[in-house]
């Protein structure tokens, strides 16, 4: 924006609050929820559901968990009314599902909102009306705060002379002041007590205040402010479910959200992913996610988010954005090698200590209680990885555990591979780059046959066919294990100029080409360091294997 383009835009007034609560709260429990993605969504998609594939999407919202759904704007078109009569006539609609219908205040909408109601069990009728200062000056064309308040009432008369229309239905009553957030709050109140005198909810039976931020102007700390004015001046509020609707025009209404539960409100509408018009709606995925996170049961299983997304995709034609929260591709994705090395770590610790609480760096839930994959998610490989990526990667997908001491070596090299390609690199070439600089080096020195006996307890005899630089040598040694035997028979094919400073090996989990797999270093009489990896079917090959493997190393340089 052009400097001067900022002189016709001014701070939005903060609400007058000086003793407010909300800061010094905590969320400690789930709110109601309530999905409005079949109709603020929905209106909010290039191409519109149809009612097949709003179907669908009413099933993957019951199955995660919803019970407060609105499913449509049934007076808006034959489609919509379509829509809900087939909920009803076939048998969508479970015994614990609340479906919310939307209605402006105008009686022929309200009468036609009834008719596609016959026959549901429960249902939440949403009336609104625009209260705005803005609205009332521009869209009403200067209407007064009194005439806006009589279409509030009278709408509000008119559904509660509907509801012995439906006998079988148990009707509930939501009022939104369509705008709430930048309506004068004294004006919202006054609206919103009008609505309660008309309605007359009880603690048992209360009615809906949806207070929505229809569009987003303030900061998420002033909109909590609105909302606990709100709770603290509303009366007969054991009466009242305060219901939260948050837009995402300042890219704050998960925040929005979070704040004004601590601020007192009751229930929250949004949508999967956060789809609605203009910057969106509240992503609800978001919100439940954080709560999880912090130990609160939410009543919503996103525990296969993939699969969920898969839908939310194919019947919205939009895309999750790969750093969407939660959902998005990289969310728990590092690239940078100290985030790789601090997350495997951490991943090491969960592991090997068992401990039951979640800890690890830069990973805020464990992945794998949203469906997500360890070894496909987490960790990939580019030029910005280290030696804990790579050593990550080579760990959960082709099961070799590299020695601590080995991975500095390994990430160098590796490295050095990916900034040659320039793009990210796929596990199997992390795989191929590292057998190809560390694993089973045969020249200038092969091991092509050999075997062991064992004179004694201290003592072992090795038998081995090796060429070197193409001259063949059939040699043997003696030593106090078969690395040792192997190392004095180089001693008298070259000079030993080097000697063994670590050893280990293991069987490979999940490997396809050998069983087990060894790691040996040497140490040349310059006191450079090498390393070696033997990989074969026999462990003890694969320990010699490594050892002629370090040595080829130490002649390369």
């Amino acid at each position: 924006m052009r400097p001067d383009s900022v002189a016709k835009y001014k701070p939005f007034p903060k609400v007058d609050l000086p003793d407010r609560q909300w800061p010094e709260n905590e969320i400690t429990k789930a709110p109601i929820w309530a999905s409005v993605d079949l109709r603020d969504g929905n209106q909010a998609l290039i191409n519109p559901m149809s009612v097949e594939q709003k179907l669908e999407y009413f099933d993957l919202l019951v199955a995660i968990g919803f019970k407060e759904i609105e499913v449509g704007f049934p007076s808006a078109s034959d489609t919509e009314f379509a829509f809900m009569r087939r909920l009803v006539d076939e048998g969508h609609i479970p015994d614990d599902v609340t479906v919310q219908v939307l209605v402006q205040a105008r009686e022929h909408l309200i009468q036609r909102t009834f008719e596609s109601l016959q026959g549901v069990p429960q249902a939440i009728v949403h009336l609104y009306n625009s209260t705005s200062t803005l609205q009332r000056k521009v869209t009403f064309r200067d209407a007064s705060r009194e005439d806006i308040k009589k279409i509030a009432v009278d709408g509000t008369k008119i559904v509660k002379g509907l509801v012995p229309t439906v006998p079988g239905t148990k009707v509930r009553f939501q009022y939104s002041p369509e705008s709430f957030s930048d309506t004068e709050l004294d004006f919202a109140l006054e609206v919103c007590e009008a609505v309660q005198d008309v309605w007359q909810p009880t603690a048992e039976e209360p009615m809906i205040m949806n207070l929505p931020a229809t569009v987003e102007w303030s900061t998420p700390n002033v909109h909590a402010d609105q909302i606990e004015w709100f709770c603290r001046n509303l009366k007969d509020r054991e009466s009242v479910i305060i219901s939260l609707h948050t837009h995402n025009d300042r890219g704050t209404g998960v925040a929005a959200t979070e704040l004004s539960l601590m601020a007192g409100a009751d229930r929250v509408e949004g949508t999967l992913f956060g789809n609605g018009e203009r910057t969106g709606n509240l992503d609800i995925v978001t919100v439940a996610l954080n709560m999880n996170s912090h130990g609160i049961q939410t009543g919503l299983d996103f525990s296969d988010l993939k699969a969920i997304r898969d839908v939310y995709e194919r019947m919205t034609d939009l895309e999750v954005h790969p750093r969407h929260p939660y959902g998005g591709d990289l969310v728990f994705t590092a690239f940078s090698g100290s985030h790789q090395d601090a997350i495997k770590k951490g991943m090491d610790r969960m592991k090997n200590d068992q401990v039951d609480q979640w800890g690890v760096p830069y990973l805020t839930i464990d992945p794998k209680d949203i469906g997500r994959n360890y070894s496909k998610d987490i960790i990939r490989i580019n030029s910005q990885s280290g030696k804990g990526g790579m050593a990550y990667i080579l760990q959960t997908e082709f099961g070799l555990d590299i020695p601590e001491k080995m991975k500095q070596v390994v990430g160098n090299t590796l490295s050095k591979f990916a900034d040659q390609k320039g793009t990210e690199i796929e596990p199997q070439e992390v795989y191929d780059a590292f057998c190809e600089s560390f694993v089973n080096i045969n020249s200038p020195l092969d091991l092509s046959k050999f075997h062991f006996e064992r004179e004694s307890e201290e003592v072992v005899t090795c038998y081995a066919d090796v060429t070197l630089s193409g001259e063949l040598y059939q040699k043997e040694g003696h030593g106090n294990g078969p690395i040792n035997a192997m190392v004095n028979i180089l001693a008298q094919i070259v000079n030993k100029d080097f000697s063994v400073l670590d050893y280990r090996a293991h069987a490979v989990s999940g490997g396809s080409d050998s069983d087990s797999v060894a790691y040996l270093k040497l140490q040349s009489d310059t006191g450079e360091s090498f390393w070696g990896v033997g990989k074969d079917h026999s462990i003890g090959k694969a320990g010699l294997l490594a050892l002629v493997t370090a040595w080829n190393r130490m002649r390369k340089g």
